[in-house]
């Protein structure tokens, strides 16, 4: 089993240090283990796809694909008192997780989820969170029925939805995409984290203009064999942040369960050789990204 570098209280000592201001402005970022990031900026914290329980785990441990989870956990969702804005980026467990979710809610009575509006009733109900707090949104390009949002302001963060092909751009009945990225943006810094894709035509386009400081990609590819949606290998990931002009590219989605995992090499040697500037973080390592 993988240790987090930091988990826990030595965890939570860390982002004492930070919400006290001794350790610089930043903005600072906390890889969680799978697309999981704490993000600190301004004051503000931002919680991106959370999955902190093993609720997976058990869930098929006695079926024919386990998820035996590689990395320990970095903490207990509960213990996240000081978060203002979760993200979900679709449904899946390891982005939507009732029990991450319900005790980051209890614990933050002020707290906002960002989500697709076509699993905002799912949402709401997981999180269980009241309605007003669930804030639905959905990609410009796809001309939904319903019209739902694109962009909207949480607690001091800008967000605009960006379509997701996880692997294919589903949608539903309505025409609203079932997968999103994200890109966040709070004074001047600019976030793009993509939630689970593969990539698609006309994705890069999309975001050349968005100027992303960080880009935040998943890196364990595809393959029939697991039989779950896949992502973006890691070579994929680095021509990606590389295309869309992202200052620095933050690779994830790897290292917590056995059958759904890469190695980052692919995607470092990628990034090394187009000149793609790169972070690796271990789970729970805190990264300063001020002079991005």
């Amino acid at each position: 089993m993988i240790r987090p570098a930091l988990r826990d209280d030595a965890f939570l000592a860390d982002v004492a240090e930070v919400r006290s201001g001794k350790a610089g402005p930043g903005p600072h970022y906390w890889w969680l283990g799978q697309s999981g990031y704490l993000v600190h900026v301004a004051g503000r914290f931002l919680l991106l796809d959370p999955y902190l329980s093993d609720s997976l785990t058990q869930k098929y441990a006695a079926t024919d694909k386990p998820h035996v989870r590689m990395t320990e956990r970095v903490v207990d969702p509960g213990r996240l008192d000081f978060v203002d804005v979760v993200t979900a980026s679709h449904v899946h467990t390891d982005h939507l997780d009732s029990e991450t979710l319900g005790p980051l809610a209890a614990a933050n009575p002020r707290l906002v989820l960002v989500c697709p509006e076509s699993i905002r009733v799912v949402a709401r109900q997981r999180s269980g969170l009241p309605d007003e707090r669930v804030v639905g949104l959905d990609a410009p390009t796809t001309g939904n029925a319903a019209g739902a949002p694109t962009e909207t302001e949480a607690m001091g963060f800008s967000f605009r939805a960006v379509p997701a092909a996880h692997e294919r751009l589903d949608r539903d009945a309505d025409g609203r995409l079932l997968c999103l990225g994200f890109v966040v943006r709070t004074g001047a810094h600019a976030i793009y984290h993509s939630g689970d894709t593969i990539p698609f035509e006309g994705m890069a386009g999309a975001l050349r203009s968005e100027r992303i400081d960080v880009a935040l990609l998943p890196i364990n590819g595809r393959g029939p064999e697991r039989r779950v949606s896949g992502n973006l290998w890691g070579r994929e990931a680095a021509g990606l942040a590389r295309e869309i002009g992202a200052r620095i590219a933050v690779p994830c989605h790897y290292d917590l369960f056995e059958f759904n995992t890469a190695s980052p090499d692919e995607f470092v040697a990628s990034c090394q050789d187009l000149g793609q500037a790169f972070r690796v973080l271990r789970a729970g390592e805190r990264w300063n990204a001020k002079d991005v």
